[in-house]
């Protein structure tokens, strides 16, 4: 029996790392699985954060999978297949990174003798979908493009924004199914049982953006990434004054932080979003931060973070 994978894209910060984080907790606990991370930038602190779920994480850290990475990531998912022979495959795609670079990926003769795709899967943030479309069209519209299945994140906190995202993404994918419930209120194995298959099939048939395979616009091309190293030992409150003076006075547009940072007692991690901050505590090491944006600078930003 071949392998299935399931492909779990979304833009940065929409929820792919919880999704899958559900997913392998209520669906996928006693079968073999292989998660493979393709983070943009230097760092994957989300394959760091789901290493303690004990799961093989083969971290291909290049914004453009198809263009940049191809007979890489080709040559390292068949060898993941032929050495760990896992029931699943979980690809977590870079949040800047196109759903369909990774579907022709993974629909190579070389690696359908081993695997075929079984979902399609975008998380999209019912808060930010309108600044996506609006700003990110090429990335945002090729993840929902390409999706069969799509599931909606923040509808607690936002529910007044769910009938403008599913119009949104019913414009871009009528045929895509839309999960728009609290995420602790579905039944993530009945939702994946119903619809693996999906009547509509579309493996083969996968719409490519603009790309095609020429560079026309990658992820390196649209965005920076600064990845910054800190043996700085932070408070919360400090943590947090960092991040909002690198709201109020950095550079460019920061679309996107985390990291993992060391705290007075332990480890922390940070997630961030225009407008929202999430300071955790954190199990797993770290000393590192992964920031996202556009016209960043790297001196800056390291400043900010490394000041005592």
């Amino acid at each position: 029996m071949s392998t299935e994978i399931y492909v779990i894209s979304g833009f940065l910060g929409a929820g792919k790392t919880t999704l899958i984080q559900k997913m392998i907790q209520e669906v996928f606990k006693n079968e073999r699985i292989a998660l493979i991370e393709n983070d943009f930038g230097e760092i994957s602190v989300d394959a760091v954060l789901l290493k303690s779920e004990a799961i093989e994480v083969k971290e291909i850290n290049s914004g453009c999978i198809c263009c940049s990475l191809s007979g890489d990531f080709i040559k390292s998912l068949k060898a993941l297949l032929e050495r760990f022979h896992p029931d699943k495959v979980l690809i977590e795609p870079s949040g800047v990174g196109k759903l369909s670079d990774v579907v022709k990926a993974c629909t190579d003769p070389r690696i359908l003798p081993y695997a075929k795709v079984k979902a399609k899967i975008t998380v999209a943030d019912v808060k930010r979908c309108r600044m996506y479309l609006d700003n990110f069209g090429e990335f945002f519209e090729d993840q929902i493009r390409n999706a069969d299945l799509i599931f909606l994140s923040r509808t607690g906190a936002f529910p007044d924004r769910i009938m403008e995202a599913q119009k949104i993404i019913k414009g871009l994918n009528a045929d895509s199914v839309i999960i728009s419930k609290s995420w602790d209120q579905i039944d993530m194995a009945e939702i994946l049982h119903s619809h693996n298959g999906y009547k509509r099939n579309h493996v083969h048939s996968y719409r490519e953006g603009p790309c095609h395979c020429s560079h026309h616009h990658s992820a390196e091309e649209a965005f920076d990434t600064v990845t910054i190293r800190t043996k700085r030992i932070f408070s919360k409150e400090d943590l947090k004054a960092c991040v909002l003076n690198m709201e109020r006075t950095a550079n460019g547009s920061v679309l996107r932080a985390k990291g993992i940072v060391k705290g007075p007692s332990g480890y922390m991690s940070l997630q961030y979003l225009p407008g929202e901050i999430q300071i955790t505590n954190c199990s797993s090491g770290g000393d590192m931060l992964c920031i996202i944006g556009q016209n960043l600078n790297q001196q800056e930003l390291y400043t900010i973070f490394n000041r005592t």
